[in-house]
């Protein structure tokens, strides 16, 4: 598991680092795909429940499991980018939110708020506690600042298959949910909206988007809960300061 989470958050910044203005979604997707080539990994979405692309890619109001398309990437957009591969049989999953160019204010916030959601539900990962630690954890920051929570789609074990037990919700009550146990590995992924939490599917069958048309922000990272002390970040990189 370290080494397919260190390998797919490489990937990762790669990716990120691709990203500019004028290019596809498309593009951007077929880049990560090369990516992959190169290091002798699979993607562990493509084909996944019949999903057509190689990582989940989406622009500003589309929260997750967007597929490259035509869209052009344009200069003040926020792109968020999902990725997970295939390591021997072991499952390397994260994601991040890209800000192409100067962007809002208000989507400045809505990013930096959604990696702090990210931060302090990681810090909840601690064995002995429960998910629902984690859940509050996410959702209280998010309130805090005045974004809302995705509530239809959640975190989820990862190990050997991309979604395992337990789901992983980012709101909850504390107390609540599956003990965290030491030796677990559990995906942690905040979808945070700037306007309300309501979302719904695109004919496409896949691509989630908000309701409201506002933006939204996703990060992700894999973590291993450890006999004491906070989780180990499975996905860590630079990109991303959570310490």
């Amino acid at each position: 598991m370290r080494r397919s989470g260190r390998m797919v958050a490489e990937i990762l910044e790669e990716v990120r680092q691709f990203i500019q203005p004028g290019l596809t979604t498309r593009e951007v997707d077929l880049q990560a795909a090369e990516l992959m080539k190169k290091r002798k990994v699979k993607s562990a979405f493509l084909g996944y429940r019949g999903f057509p692309g190689n990582i989940c890619i989406g622009v500003n109001e589309e929260v997750v499991h967007g597929i490259g398309s035509s869209r052009r990437i344009q200069y003040g957009d926020i792109v968020k980018i999902d990725i997970g591969i295939v390591v021997d049989g072991w499952i390397g999953d994260t994601a991040t939110t890209v800000a192409v160019g100067m962007v809002s204010p208000e989507m400045t916030k809505l990013m930096i708020s959604t990696e702090e959601c990210l931060r302090v539900g990681i810090q909840a990962a601690r064995a002995g506690n429960r998910v629902g630690d984690i859940s509050a954890a996410v959702e209280s920051q998010a309130i805090k600042n005045s974004f809302s929570v995705v509530r239809e789609f959640v975190g989820h074990g990862v190990g050997r298959k991309l979604h395992e037990d337990p789901q992983v919700p980012n709101f909850g009550s504390r107390n609540s949910g599956p003990k965290l146990k030491a030796g677990m590995t559990i995906a942690i992924e905040p979808m945070i909206n700037m306007g309300r939490s309501e979302v719904r599917i695109l004919a496409d069958g896949w691509t989630v988007v908000t309701r409201d048309g506002k933006p939204s922000s996703h990060y992700e990272h894999m973590v291993l809960i450890r006999e004491e002390g906070e989780a180990e970040i499975l996905t860590c990189r630079e990109a991303i300061a959570l310490t």
